[in-house]
C-alpha cells in the first residue's frame, strides 16, 4: 500500500506544483462524498499538507443529503480519527433531484449543483479560500468526450478554476491519477464507502457510461490511450484548430509561452514534370 500510496502522492504533488495548486496560509475545504475519490484525496491532501515548506489548512466538509437508508456513522468515525477538522453538513437534496428530473434524464446535473452551492456556503462561512474536489484523470477525459461529442464544444476539466462569483479557487489534485490505481488504493485502506442512491441507482446506458465504454474498447488495442490523451490536453495547438477567438489570443501571446520553432530549411524534392498543363498556353500534352 505505501508504494501505492507514494505513486499517487508524487502525482498529487506534482500537479499541485504544475498548476500552482497550493500556497502558504491556504484554508482549503475538502469535500468528502463518501466514495473512493474524496477519500483518497484527503488522505493524500494530509500526507501532503506535511511535505509542504509553508503552512496550509485542510478541513473535511461532507454533506448529507437525506437519501434513503443512508448511514453516516462509519464515515463521522473515519473522521473524528484524523488530525484535520470536519464538519458534517445536512440538507434534503434527495427529495429536490427526484422532484425536479425529468423521466429519462440523469440526477447528476442538478445534484451537483444543488452540492455545489451548498459547498460554497459552507466554504464562505468556514473562511476557506479554495475548494479541493476528488475528480481523477478518468472523469476529465470522459467530460472531454462528453463535450465534445454532444455539446460540441472542447472542454475537460481544468486543474484549477476561480468560481464565476469569485470567491473561492476550486482545485483538482487528482486530475492527473487514474482511477484505476485510487480503485486499487481505496480497496487496500479500506475506507468506509457510503453507496449513492441517487445515481447509483439509475440504469446504465448515460452518455457518461458510453464515454468510459469507448475509452475502453479503444484502450484494448492501445493500452497506454489514457495517459496519451491527458497529455493531448496538455498539448494544444491552436494553430490547427478553427477557433478564431482561440487563434487570435494565441498569436499576441507572450513570446515565453511556447515559442515557435525556427523554420526548417526546405527539403529538397524530386521535381515532377506535367504530364497534362494548360498553364499559360492552349491546353497540350507534354510528350
Amino acid at each position: 500500500m505505501a508504494n501505492l500510496e507514494g505513486k499517487l502522492l508524487k502525482k498529487v504533488q506534482k500537479t499541485s506544483l504544475t498548476y500552482d495548486l497550493l500556497a502558504p496560509h491556504d484554508k482549503i475545504m475538502v469535500a468528502v462524498s463518501g466514495g473512493k475519490d474524496s477519500y483518497t484525496l484527503l488522505k493524500l491532501l494530509i500526507s501532503l499538507k506535511k511535505k509542504l515548506p509553508f503552512p496550509i489548512e485542510l478541513i473535511a466538509v461532507h454533506l448529507d443529503q437525506k437519501q434513503p437508508n443512508y448511514n453516516g456513522r462509519p464515515l463521522q468515525s473515519y473522521l473524528a480519527d484524523l488530525s484535520v477538522p470536519f464538519e458534517i453538513l445536512a440538507e434534503d437534496t434527495y427529495s429536490i433531484v427526484l422532484e425536479h428530473t425529468e423521466e429519462g434524464d440523469t440526477y447528476c446535473s442538478i445534484c451537483s449543483r444543488l452540492r455545489r452551492g451548498i459547498l460554497y456556503t459552507a466554504a464562505e462561512r468556514l473562511g476557506c479560500n479554495k475548494i479541493a474536489l476528488g475528480h481523477h484523470r478518468d472523469d476529465a477525459l470522459e467530460t472531454f468526450l462528453m463535450n465534445f461529442f454532444y455539446a460540441g464544444k472542447m472542454q475537460a476539466m481544468p486543474a484549477k478554476y476561480r468560481t464565476d462569483d469569485d470567491r473561492f479557487d476550486v482545485i483538482r489534485p487528482m486530475i492527473e491519477c487514474s482511477e484505476t490505481q485510487i480503485a486499487e488504493f481505496a480497496t487496500e485502506v479500506g475506507f468506509p464507502i457510503i453507496p449513492c442512491n441517487l445515481c447509483g441507482s439509475q440504469p446504465g446506458g448515460t452518455k457518461r457510461d458510453a464515454m468510459h465504454t469507448l475509452i475502453s474498447e479503444i484502450e484494448a488495442q492501445h493500452p497506454h490511450v489514457r495517459a496519451v490523451m491527458l497529455n493531448a490536453l496538455r498539448n494544444v495547438r491552436p494553430t490547427h484548430l478553427l477557433d478564431q477567438d482561440v487563434m487570435e489570443a494565441w498569436s499576441v501571446r507572450p513570446e515565453s509561452i511556447r515559442p515557435d520553432r525556427p523554420a526548417k530549411k526546405t527539403m529538397q524534392h524530386t521535381v515532377a514534370t506535367p504530364a497534362l498543363t494548360n498553364v499559360n498556353s492552349r491546353l497540350k500534352v507534354i510528350p
